[in-house]
């Protein structure tokens, strides 16, 4: 089965209690490419902006970031 990999945008400002507006701000990655993410409608995010989310989150684990899952098993999340 094919993988795909998830961006956790949604948990993470869940987490750590802050809007999508917020965390675009702070972290300097725009609020429609942090939306699309947290919507699964985006299908690549730059280094540069994970390394922003997570300075910004005070993240040291990319995990916490994005996933690796089996096609289909993203909807399960």
């Amino acid at each position: 089965m094919a993988k795909k990999v998830i961006v956790k945008i949604g948990e993470l400002t869940k987490q750590h209690k802050i809007s999508l507006r917020e965390l675009s701000r702070l972290s300097d990655v725009r609020h429609a490419a942090l939306s699309e993410l947290s919507n699964g409608k985006r299908e690549s995010i730059s280094f540069s902006h994970i390394e922003r989310i997570a300075e910004t989150l005070n993240i040291s684990d990319i995990r916490e970031i994005i996933e690796l899952v089996e096609e289909g098993e993203e909807n399960t999340r």
